[in-house]
């Protein structure tokens, strides 16, 4: 599922790049500064919340626009709100919406996105 997301992200003409778990995006944090984190919630060793919370103690990481990704409905949610993300989107991501997503940025309130 990353893969084909990478793929998709990098045909729309974005700079991807991408860690398979949660150290490997905080050390990736460190090393480029991304506009926008696109974090699934079901990472190995640390989850997706923690290391939103850890991006957002970043001062880099503070103004980034955070994408919650889950399988699971919109349960977790308000959780998502709570550790910083922006926005809650449930798996399959219609990719014309995180193509709206990207473009237009965070708009200050946080959104729940579902199929």
């Amino acid at each position: 599922a990353r893969e084909m997301l990478r793929i998709m992200l990098q045909l729309a003409g974005h700079v991807v790049y991408e860690a398979a778990d949660g150290a490997g995006g905080l050390e990736l944090l460190k090393a480029v500064s991304p506009d926008v984190g696109i974090i699934d919630l079901s990472l190995p060793r640390m989850d997706g919340y923690q290391v939103a919370q850890h991006i957002r103690e970043d001062q880099h990481g503070r103004g980034m626009l955070l994408l919650a990704l889950t399988g699971y409905d919109s349960l977790g949610s308000k959780r998502s709100s709570e550790h910083g993300f922006d926005y809650h989107l449930v798996k399959p991501v219609d990719p014309d919406h995180l193509a709206r997503l990207l473009s237009e940025g965070a708009e200050g309130a946080f959104q729940e996105i579902s199929p």
